[in-house]
């Protein structure tokens, strides 16, 4: 994918925005940009950050670390009163300490994030992407060669779930109910490749395929389920779970069926930066011994998803 893909368990809290206010502005312009979190300021060369000396000159020189995210997504990451806020933000906070530079976020699609680290316009991706072998190799959902790859800093676990109208008018159990229905994803994700998955094995058992329907965005997935134009979709749990916390006060959707194919989220670096990777690792590490790491994570009601230690491209 260019892919999300998440395993959440639960996720009891109340959050300052609602997901109804979400889909109004992730619907619009998604350039939500310069959003720091955390570390030195801008045009910082010297930090007592105990691991500032691991990253690279230009970042040393720069005091930031630019991000690529697609700021659609709470409680993972989107935009609060014109600020992008979640789960993803308040992590890059917690690693800017130990690494005496501020992350900068700017929103984009989801499917064009890569594209924009392999570019240079972003030192890393952090957007709930899942980390997956292919993506790591630079190959498309064909298998064909795109690109270099990138390496990942993985930070979550999480898994695919479908989500309905509250009350399941259609009686949807799970994602084997899926055959020969509308099913809304955003385009570009790992739900979208789990859906087509799916999809094939329906015409395999002799079923009709799943009429999938993918978006640019998650939030035009969501409005599309919550109009009735489709029967469910497919999302990472966290944010399935938010929307059924949140969206119209809890009533506009529901979760059904357990979590399929968990995996890890990571922070994408390109392949020719393993001095940036290494570093945030490092900081990754720091975090999780220092107890920031699951305070961010405890914050969004996402601290089952945690990582008990920091490593690189354990995605399959």
């Amino acid at each position: 994918m260019a892919t999300r893909r998440p395993s959440r368990r639960t996720l009891a809290t109340v959050l300052a925005a609602t997901t109804a206010s979400l889909l109004l502005s992730a619907c619009g312009d998604q350039t939500a940009a310069g959003q720091g979190s955390g570390g030195a300021g801008s045009g910082a060369a010297k930090s007592d950050a105990p691991l500032f000396a691991k990253l690279p000159a230009d970042i040393r020189a720069a005091g930031v670390i630019k991000v690529g995210t697609d700021a659609t997504y709470a409680p993972m990451e989107f935009v609060e009163n014109g600020k992008i806020v979640g789960v993803d933000p308040d992590v890059a906070a917690a690693l800017g300490k130990h690494l005496g530079v501020r992350f900068e976020f700017t929103s984009g699609t989801f499917d064009s994030l890569i594209t924009s680290l392999n570019s240079g316009r972003q030192d890393i991706v952090m957007s709930s992407m899942n980390d997956t072998m292919a993506r790591q190799q630079g190959l498309d959902d064909k298998g064909q060669k795109t690109g270099n790859g990138v390496d990942f800093v993985d930070y979550f676990v999480a898994g695919t779930v479908v989500y309905v109208q509250k009350g399941n008018p259609q009686q949807i159990r799970s994602i084997a109910d899926l055959c020969g229905r509308k099913t809304a994803v955003q385009r570009g994700t790992i739900f979208e490749e789990a859906a087509k998955n799916r999809s094939k094995e329906c015409e395999a058992s002799g079923k009709p395929a799943i009429a999938i329907e993918s978006f640019p965005t998650d939030a035009e997935a969501q409005t599309r389920v919550k109009a009735g134009g489709a029967v469910a979709g497919v999302n990472d749990y966290p944010v399935a779970a938010y929307l059924a916390l949140k969206a119209d006060g809890g009533n506009a959707f529901e979760v059904v069926g357990n979590q399929i194919e968990a995996g890890p989220f990571g922070i994408a670096v390109a392949k020719d930066n393993p001095e940036l990777r290494d570093a945030l690792k490092a900081a990754l590490a720091a975090c999780i011994a220092d107890g920031s790491y699951q305070k961010a994570l405890d914050k969004w009601g996402a601290g089952t998803g945690a990582v008990a230690s920091a490593n690189v491209n354990t995605g399959s």
